[in-house]
């Protein structure tokens, strides 16, 4: 199935999560690999959007508050890499509005 096309991804979920390094779970050096950085957080969010959201997404769980998607595939990065990535997205029960919710390397396609 696919998600919607609207579905949203909140600017802070990449500014203060995915593209800053922490200290346990990090992602920024992962997507660094690729180029992402986050003085161009904008282009993390548009390759999302362009790049992933159009693929097909599996339904993964469902609880009181949504329904939750995986989608895996590759993001080719602003300098040419390809990662390969597994996303989680969650339609919410009560405003029916799909979100992103997080990236994470897939390893099964590495």
């Amino acid at each position: 199935m696919k998600l919607p096309a609207d579905s949203t991804i909140a600017p802070d979920k990449i500014t203060a999560y995915l593209l800053v390094p922490k200290a346990r779970g990090d992602k920024s050096g992962f997507l660094a690999q690729a180029g992402y950085a986050l003085d161009h957080s904008d282009q993390l969010i548009m390759d999302l959007q362009r790049q992933i959201l159009p693929l097909d997404a599996s339904l993964t769980q469902s609880n009181k508050f949504g329904q939750y998607y995986e989608i895996r595939g590759t993001l080719t990065g602003p300098n040419g890499m390809v990662l390969a990535v597994r996303t989680v997205w969650m339609t919410e029960r009560l405003s029916g509005v799909t979100k992103f919710i997080t990236l994470i390397p897939d390893k099964r396609r590495t």
